[in-house]
């Protein structure tokens, strides 16, 4: 397979030009050279890696960590159990988001219940916590 412009390559790994930019500003993808025309040309493996970024993605890594992985990738030292660790790291921090957003739904919850529909808005329970952590 020859080499990719920019529109080819976005197309084919299913996001847009925009992100091809953005990755290469946070070297996740190098900045390919550019033909005469001055399009830039892509190899074909960089399909596979903004694809392995975005699935990273979906599993909530940072770009910075999506990063690490991807050195960890072509490091001929690295075993799968470091790789298994950062998973396992990232599985904590999964935990603590949920414990998180169970918090703020009981208290929204608590909020919601304390509010009468028919009260004033200057009597809003919802809107007295927002302001004054009432």
């Amino acid at each position: 397979m020859s080499s990719l412009k920019s529109g080819e390559l976005a197309k084919q790994a299913g996001v847009n030009v925009e992100t091809l930019r953005f990755y290469e500003r946070k070297g996740l993808l190098v900045e390919p050279p550019r033909r005469a025309s001055g399009y830039r040309e892509y190899p074909p493996d960089a399909v596979q890696r903004i694809r392995f970024i975005q699935r990273a993605k979906e599993l909530g890594f940072t770009l910075r960590e999506i990063k690490g992985l991807l050195e960890l990738k072509v490091d001929p030292d690295t075993t799968c159990a470091v790789v298994k660790e950062r998973a396992a790291e990232k599985i904590v921090g999964v935990k603590q988001k949920v414990s998180d957003l169970k918090k703020i739904e009981r208290a929204l919850s608590k909020l919601m219940n304390s509010c009468r529909e028919n009260s004033p808005i200057d009597e809003c329970p919802i809107l007295k916590h927002l302001e004054k952590g009432l």
